[in-house]
């Protein structure tokens, strides 16, 4: 039912309607900037895969998912999952919480059904497993011990080669058992006027402002 969930969702579509085509489909919960990352296409955008799937595991009619919650500033994106996912007959509600009530709610795990969140938290690979994968992580309502096995595994490890090994290794794991529906890598539109020469923008990955400002010119008059 998870991979019948990821070919019911258009990513493209949700990306040209949310974010002018820019922001790109990706099939990882972690972006291709980051150390460590395992590089994985998005699942296609195959409905009535997704339809035949879903009556082979018992609910050709679909069946109801509960909630869809989204992150405040998502509620759009959320708008055109749940429209995607109704449209093969996984049902969900739209529910939307305020910030700050959103953030409490995840903090307490008491976010059921569907959650569609983003994450600015930078590092590698291992940071967002460590999150949304681990056992012990603020965003995850279940685990494989295996998978937090090869976390703790990876941790222990002290040759990056060793170590980047174990990381695809469990990205890899993921993908295969579908834990998650990675939808998109935001892009970021910023506008530098013509007085400055380099803006810093970018030199540290993921970093949607100037960063570090030490950096940043202005060109001479």
């Amino acid at each position: 039912m998870r991979l019948a969930a990821n070919l019911a969702i258009d990513k493209q579509a949700i990306s040209e309607a949310a974010g002018a085509g820019l922001d790109r489909p990706t099939g990882s919960i972690i972006p291709r900037a980051l150390a460590f990352v395992l590089p994985l296409e998005p699942f296609p955008y195959d409905p009535a895969q997704a339809t035949r799937l879903l009556a082979e595991a018992g609910y050709p009619q679909g069946f109801d998912a509960g909630d869809l919650t989204p992150f405040p500033l998502f509620v759009r994106v959320a708008e055109a999952v749940g429209s995607d996912l109704r449209a093969v007959g996984i049902r969900t509600h739209l529910r939307t919480l305020e910030r700050t009530t959103w953030q409490r709610a995840r903090q307490e795990k008491q976010l059921k059904g569907l959650v569609l969140a983003a994450s600015p938290t930078l590092g590698n690979a291992a940071t967002r497993i460590e999150i949304y994968v681990l056992g012990t992580g603020p965003s995850v309502y279940g685990s494989d011990p295996d998978l937090d096995a090869l976390f703790q595994e990876q941790a222990g490890a002290r040759d990056p080669t060793t170590r980047e090994a174990l990381l695809h290794r469990l990205q890899a794991l993921m993908h295969e058992r579908v834990r998650h529906a990675p939808l998109l890598e935001q892009a970021v539109l910023i506008g530098v006027g013509p007085r400055v020469e380099e803006p810093a923008i970018g030199l540290i990955p993921l970093v949607s402002f100037t960063a570090p400002y030490e950096e940043m010119r202005l060109k001479r008059p």
